[in-house]
């Protein structure tokens, strides 16, 4: 058997790797990059192996560092399965047409305003192109073992993390691989706790918080308080949220304040059609999360739902507090970037970001101080006060990583970090090698390993 790191090796994005035995071939993820922009060329490239001779795709869950190339995948000739959990195909269906549709709107952009070097502007891939993917989909349940391709066996458990979210273990006769996919908290206040890891001679383990401890702070807290310093001054706050996961967490956190009285009974926006349609899976797939059903009835009530364009574009206009949610989680696109210009220039105003922030993207500019955010070829002067909430992470951070994986039935042969920043998979190989005294490797883009043999080709 041999493993590959085609994405998601000295970065959080673009997870794709491949693993081939028997002369067969599958691929667990298939990402995009995001950030700079010298990753997101990589979505441009050449694929590093011919998609006609892929016999399969596994897929941890639906976020699309994981999910999000599979449409140009499937147009460059892939004929497979996509085999995933029930939950992550709805949520797929959702995100897969929303990414083209992001893509094909922010080309016509370009060339309508003329700010693209490339004549015209092209998108990676269409709706039309998802929509033919979505139809490779296959569901597999928890725990029950499926042939994927000749020789090779995939076994999803749960991941916590994302609904539908899963570990996966890839095995043949004589040897197995357990992706970690990413991993959820222990306890978080919404999603089930991880499983504990599947046996396996080898484990691929993500690290985007692999140098640090998230702090003890309750969420709701946390959030109440960056809430209500906008409310004092009269700004308005801006929330560029995950459409899927973080925004309905947020949404149950502002609900719950307000009944209590800890913030201001302000309007709420949540402007973000594939978020509206995420929030009412939660109370379909019940068995992936805490929740009660009053709970998802209040969640999907939180917000005043935005839908179309011009209902987006009338929030700009107005200037008395609210509080509005929209995607993208990074800023890196969607209409959250209309909202940014519209109040990223007025010190009253909050920019308060909700989760990991890739290097290279607008949301970790504007984190670490940048004067100015560049937003459709134009640069938009950051006076608003910008915040981050540190302790509503849907990732493990690094204790519970080593904890997770502690709890494995044995020692495997090696352990690749994978999905971090540099800093963060160093931090997490360290800690694997002097703490557990594990045999560790943090791979490099495009390694391939001989695993019979545990070595490097």
């Amino acid at each position: 058997m041999k493993l590959t790191f085609l994405g998601a090796a000295g970065t959080v994005t673009g997870s794709r790797f491949l693993v081939e035995e028997g002369g067969h071939r599958i691929l667990v993820d298939c990402g995009l990059f995001q950030g700079y922009k010298q990753l997101r060329l990589r979505n441009w490239a050449p694929l590093q192996f011919d998609a006609h001779q892929l016999d399969a795709v596994v897929l941890t869950h639906a976020h699309i560092d994981h999910s999000g190339y599979l449409p140009l995948l499937c147009r460059l000739g892939f004929r497979g399965h996509i085999y995933c959990s029930h939950a992550t195909l709805e949520l797929c269906r959702i995100l897969l047409p929303d990414s083209a549709h992001l893509q094909e709107e922010d080309a016509r952009f370009a060339n309508a305003h003329g700010f693209s070097k490339h004549k015209p502007a092209l998108p990676l891939y269409t709706r039309k192109d998802a929509d033919e993917c979505l139809e490779r989909f296959t569901t597999v349940d928890m725990h029950q073992p499926v042939v994927v391709a000749k020789g090779l066996k995939a076994e999803f458990s749960r991941a916590g993390h994302l609904l539908g979210a899963t570990t996966v273990r890839i095995a043949s006769a004589e040897t197995s691989v357990l992706f970690s996919g990413d991993l959820g908290r222990p306890h978080d206040p919404i999603l089930h706790a991880p499983e504990p890891p599947l046996p396996a001679d080898y484990l691929v383990i993500e690290s985007t918080y692999g140098d640090r401890r998230h702090p003890v702070v309750d969420p709701e807290q946390e959030l109440a308080r960056w809430l209500r310093r906008a409310s004092d001054r009269g700004g308005v706050t801006v929330i560029p949220t995950f459409a899927v996961g973080r925004a309905q967490a947020l949404l149950l956190y502002i609900d719950r304040l307000k009944r209590r009285g800890e913030i201001a009974d302000l309007p709420v926006y949540l402007d973000s059609p594939m978020a509206v349609d995420a929030t009412l899976l939660y109370a379909q797939h019940r068995d992936d999360h805490k929740l009660s059903e009053e709970d998802c009835r209040r969640m999907c009530q939180a917000a005043t739902l935005v839908n179309t364009p011009e209902q987006s574009q009338a929030l700009d206009g107005r200037r008395e507090p609210m509080i509005i949610l929209s995607a993208s989680g990074m800023a890196s696109g969607g209409r959250v970037l209309h909202h940014l210009k519209a109040f990223v220039g007025d010190p009253k105003n909050l920019v308060l970001l909700a989760g990991f922030q890739a290097p290279g993207t607008r949301g970790a500019a504007m984190l670490r101080g940048a004067p100015t955010v560049r937003i459709h070829g134009m640069d938009f002067p950051v006076r608003a006060e910008v915040g981050q909430l540190e302790a509503s992470s849907a990732h493990a951070d690094a204790d519970e990583l080593l904890a997770w994986a502690k709890r494995g039935a044995r020692i495997p042969r090696n352990t690749f970090v994978i999905h971090g920043e540099p800093e963060a998979s160093e931090a997490l190989r360290f800690r694997f090698d002097h703490e557990l005294k594990w045999p560790v490797t943090v791979p490099e883009y495009r390694d391939t390993y001989d695993l019979d043999a545990n070595a490097l080709l």
